[in-house]
């Protein structure tokens, strides 16, 4: 029997061994490949997912697990000069719900919209809490849907009390504006986004808005809120204007009175300091209530201190008298040769008043005539060359800088571009369209010494503080209060923009000349009781939109003056739009002078400006000056067309355009209605119509009187009134009716006055009232 070869076996085995191996080794590599194919499968899944599509998937959670939604952050407040909150923010509840949570979403939907809803209005913000509307937000969502934005403390109440499913609160800020009407158009409003929508709101939206908070509502599964996290948001910056409440309100309700008095179809006062160029009161009628914006419409919200424009006539002669004093052709005391009231060049000829025929007087003499001819023949020994300059460096033809939005350059055509008869057109205010703002600054720049200063609304800024990790690094400092006192120089530097327009001689023989106007020429209705005043009226004519034509019975009255006119403070501008009724004249220096003559009074009595002439005593019986006085009547020289066709000239954004190149679009609308020219005017002339008597002054007319002032006064005294328990508007207004001062300590209502009520004083002393709340 063979024994085994155990070598033999093993030689055996190793060469069944090589030959299995290879099968053994294939079959590892594809367990290790197919193991790397699932891990790289796997690892590339978990990158899809957790990596690619992170993002997607988080908001897809946060969806479900987590309700956010913004809330508004406190906007900026504006301030006056001297820190009255003119618009801040407050806290208001708003009223959201989770559908999801809703058992009967109809009947829940019905009873808030019973309460929630403003029934008395068809605006869309008012449908926006309709039933209907409501019922689309509460069935398109299931996290979330607002029902009422920023609902009154009433409206709250009544919702909380329903104690319904799903329906909660919540804290939101909400615009408040504690004066309602003052100033609306100068701070515009807030929409229910808390978007600016006019003024200085939309102006400066984005430095006031600030940067919105976050609320996250957190929910399990059966959407019940476990909690929620807050992000607070970041408050927006405050601004300081340089409007001052007092006078601001002195100038609103002058204009209330003028247009019931003269039913016009609007107006725009506009009070200006002389030395800095800051306004302190704008004025526009018809006006709105910012809180109540859901009755808001375009044309309240609309400027016309600065988006409207209109020939202005005879205010306009101004600043040809003005440029040729400064180029030395004339001097106030000049004789010019007014032909007999009529001048020919080029083919046309202008007249003045068909009553007027002066031969040879002065210079002022014919500003206070607003003798037509006499400003024609200055333009034409200027040529158009130099007379285009100075009109342009007065500010006409271009943007101010103003911070307002909607702000338009005006229509003032280039030397080429006029025509053969333009100069003498321009030179009495025809051919050219300008603003009201632009006519007071054009006026501040005569009463400060012949610096033209661009008018500004906005002071300072308070920014809003350097943040590390969301807290303050520094407090942020304190709005400063920056009230207006009269008096004082120029800026040193000058502002930019800033620059001379005539020397200082020909500002002081401007202002003496202006001065003329008020004492013995158009003006009678703007003389001031204490106080020198100087202007010049103007009448102009709008264009009838039905015969493309000036219309006779459609005008524009105004007046440009600055007072005292010995040391000037402040310049104002009133433009009345179509003057129609209540027994009172069209005419510049009947309907608007007297606004002026108000306006002026009452803030040069409320800022203390001490008198620098005789303080006269009024009686109530006085009679106004006769309708005669009043600017003499202007042929219509001016090129209509060429007017219009500047607004091609104008930029796209400028509102003119934007207004006229909508008209054009309306076929019912003509482009020509938005352009007002220059009006025929009725004689004026208080004086004989001989040469002789034209060189002899008549003694000034004191009939003319203040509405603040016209009161019966014992001789040489008044009376002083009780001011106990009063605001200070009220005060200011009492008091300046009297023919005193005020001056205010602290804030509120009135406590105790010095000197006692009933006391009997000289006119123009001070009353000291100590205010607390």
């Amino acid at each position: 029997m063979n024994k085994p070869n155990p070598r033999s076996d093993s030689r055996s085995f190793r060469n069944r061994a090589q030959a299995i191996f290879p099968l053994l080794r294939l079959r590892y590599w594809l367990v290790v490949g197919g193991l790397l194919v699932w891990v790289t499968l796997i690892i590339s899944k978990l990158f899809w997912l957790q990596i690619v599509r992170h993002k997607e998937f988080v908001e897809k959670a946060q969806k479900q697990q987590l309700h956010t939604f913004e809330v508004a952050p406190r906007r900026g407040v504006l301030y006056d000069r001297n820190l009255r909150e003119l618009a801040m923010t407050v806290q208001s509840d708003s009223v959201w719900a989770i559908p999801s949570e809703i058992d009967d979403k109809p009947a829940t939907v019905h009873a808030l919209a019973q309460i929630v809803h403003d029934a008395h209005g068809n605006s869309i913000i008012d449908n926006w809490t309709s039933e209907q509307q409501i019922a689309v937000r509460v069935n398109a969502s299931h996290g979330f849907a607002w029902i009422a934005r920023r609902v009154t403390p009433e409206v709250a109440a009544r919702v909380r009390a329903l104690n319904l499913k799903g329906v909660y609160l919540q804290k939101e800020f909400q615009r408040f504006y504690p004066d309602n009407e003052i100033a609306a158009q100068v701070l515009g409003y807030v929409g229910v986004d808390d978007d600016g929508l006019g003024g200085l709101e939309r102006k400066f939206d984005a430095r006031l808005h600030g940067q919105p908070g976050r609320v996250s509502a957190a929910v399990d599964a059966r959407r019940h809120v476990l909690g929620s996290t807050v992000q607070e948001p970041e408050p927006g910056e405050n601004l300081v204007l340089s409007i001052d409440e007092n006078i601001q309100f002195l100038a609103e309700r002058a204009l209330d009175q003028a247009m019931e008095r003269t039913r016009a179809a609007n107006g725009t006062v506009v009070i200006q300091d002389v030395h800095t160029g800051q306004i302190l009161a704008l004025a526009v009628r018809p006006t709105f209530n910012p809180n109540d914006f859901r009755h808001t419409t375009p044309a309240l919200l609309r400027n016309h201190a600065v988006s409207d424009v209109y020939e202005p006539g005879s205010t306009f002669k101004l600043v040809t008298y003005a440029a040729a004093l400064d180029q030395h052709i004339v001097t106030p005391d000049d004789k010019i040769d007014c032909q007999g009231g009529a001048i020919t060049f080029n083919g046309r000829t202008i007249h003045d008043d068909k009553s007027d025929h002066y031969g040879v007087i002065t210079v002022h003499e014919a500003l206070e005539h607003s003798s037509d001819v006499a400003a024609v023949k200055l333009a034409l020994r200027m040529g158009p060359d130099h007379f285009y300059d100075y009109i342009h460096n007065f500010g006409f033809g271009s943007r101010s800088g103003m911070e307002l939005p909607g702000e338009t350059r005006g229509l003032l055509r280039p030397p080429p571009k006029w025509g053969s008869t333009s100069i003498g057109s321009i030179a009495i205010g025809q051919e050219v369209a300008v603003t009201p703002l632009q006519l007071v600054s054009m006026v501040s720049t005569i009463a400060n010494g012949g610096v033209y200063l661009p008018p500004h609304i906005v002071m300072t800024a308070q920014p809003k503080p350097d943040t590390a990790n969301g807290i303050p690094s520094q407090p942020t400092p304190p709005p400063v209060a920056q009230p207006f006192h009269p008096g004082g120089d120029l800026p040193n530097p000058l502002p930019p923009g800033a620059h001379r327009v005539i020397s200082t001689m020909a500002a002081a023989q401007m202002r003496k000349m202006m001065e003329g106007v008020v004492l013995y020429g158009t003006g009678k209705q703007a003389q001031l009781n204490g106080y020198s005043s100087g202007g010049k009226t103007g009448t102009a004519q709008k264009i009838d939109p039905a015969t493309h034509k000036y219309s006779k019975t459609m005008h524009v009255a105004s007046f440009a003056g600055i007072a005292p006119v010995n040391s000037p403070v402040i310049a104002v501008a009133v433009v009345l739009d179509d003057p129609k009724g209540g027994g009172v004249s069209y005419y510049g220096g009947a309907a608007s002078a007297p606004v002026f003559t108000q306006v002026a009074q009452a803030t040069l009595e409320y800022l203390g400006v001490p008198h620098d002439v005789e303080v006269r005593t009024i009686h109530a019986s006085a009679k106004a000056p006769a309708d005669k006085d009043v600017e003499p009547e202007q042929e219509h020289t001016g090129d209509v067309s060429a007017l219009m066709a500047a607004v091609n000239d104008l930029p796209s954004d400028d509102p003119l355009r934007e207004a006229v190149d909508g008209a054009r679009a309306d076929t019912a609308a003509p482009t020509v209605v938005k352009v007002k020219a220059t009006a025929p005017q009725k004689p004026e002339p208080e004086k004989s119509k001989t040469t002789a008597a034209a060189d002899s002054k008549p003694t000034p007319d004191t009939s003319s009187t203040p509405e603040t002032v016209a009161v019966a006064l014992p001789a040489n005294t008044v009376k002083v009134p009780s001011l106990i328990g009063m605001p200070v508007r009220q005060v200011v207004e009492q008091v300046a009716i009297a023919g005193l001062i005020l001056q205010v300590d602290g804030r509120g209502l009135v406590r105790s006055q010095e000197p006692v009520a009933g006391s009997a004083v000289k006119p123009g002393t001070p009353v000291v009232v100590h205010c607390a709340r």
